[in-house]
Order: structure tokens, then sequence, then C-alpha cells
């Protein structure tokens, strides 16, 4: 049976990839991550490249061969260079504050509200508005954050909450008397 479609990703130095029957294990300097891949999807492993190839042209061969390079290649990109998703807080009185590995935020609600990181997650809090995620994981980082910013989402009137950096916020008009 010959193999359609291919799609390649460099190996960065210092990677390694191991290919078992429907699972994908990428080991580079940050850590390993292992990804669990459709059997019919062929991986090959040859002179610095990934290639990634499908049986037939049938639409779901091909949603999943997309699907198998993305997600491959973000985690060639997670153990090499890893991601990171920035959040600022607006708002007087919101702030936050790392806790060891965890975040104690204060949001305006009666209490501190603490999030505890998830394995591979790391908080860093440059200033008391600042929040930064990182990680090797790119779908558990981008979870995470979307987590944090649940916890007080930016409102439309006075712009106060959580939100991420560059993230623009449709503000309303309030009331006039």
């Amino acid at each position: 049976m010959s193999r359609i479609g291919r799609r390649i990703i460099p190996l960065p130095e210092g990677v390694t990839v191991d290919v078992a029957p429907g699972r994908v294990t990428v080991t580079g300097p940050k850590g390993t991550l292992e990804q669990q891949i459709s059997p019919d999807m062929t991986v090959n492993v040859a002179d610095g490249e990934i290639t990634i190839a499908r049986p037939t042209d049938r639409p779901n061969h091909r949603a999943l061969h997309g699907l198998t390079r993305s997600l491959v290649a973000n985690m060639v990109e997670g153990v090499s260079a890893g991601y990171v998703k920035e959040l600022e807080i607006q708002g007087v009185g919101y702030r936050a504050q790392a806790q060891g590995k965890n975040l104690e935020l204060a949001l305006g609600y009666s209490h501190p509200v603490k999030y505890a990181a998830p394995e591979g997650i790391e908080f860093e809090v440059p200033q008391p508005t600042q929040i930064i995620v990182r990680g090797i994981d790119k779908q558990k980082v981008g979870q995470v954050a979307a987590e944090i910013r649940k916890l007080r989402p930016p409102e439309p009137y006075k712009g106060k909450g959580i939100r991420y950096v560059g993230e623009h916020v449709a503000r309303k008009v309030g009331k006039r008397a």
C-alpha cells in the first residue's frame, strides 16, 4: 500500500522521537511528552526530520493527517522551547501572588482565590498585575491560562478582570441619567 500525502517536521538539535504503534514520544531538553495517535497514520524519523503520511485521500484520513502533524509539531516545539501564556489583571485591588508553585489571587471577592499548579505548569508573577504561565504541553498551558482567566473574566463596563496580554475587550457605555 503506498502512502499518500506527506508532512515533514524538522527536528531541532537535542530532540529525540520514539515511535511505537499508535504512540509517539518526544524527548528534549525541557522534558518528555507522549501522545497517542491514530494507527492509520505512519510516522517516520530519518535525517533530522519527522515525516507523517496518510494511507488514502479520504476526508477522515486528511483530517487525521493534519491533526497528527500539528500534535507532533507542538510536542517538538514544547520540549525544545516550551510555551508561554501571559495574563494581565486590571482593577483596583486586584493582584496576584506566587506562593511556591501555586498562585493566590485577590480578585475583589471576600476571600483570596487559590489556584494550584497542575503537573508540568509553572507560574511566574513579575508584577502583582501580571501572570506568566509556562510549560511544555501547549494544550495544558492554554487550558490553565483559560481557567485562571475564567476566575474573573474582563467585564465590558469598567474593563476590570483578568485578560490575555494584548486581548481587546469591547467596552460598553453605561447608563446615562
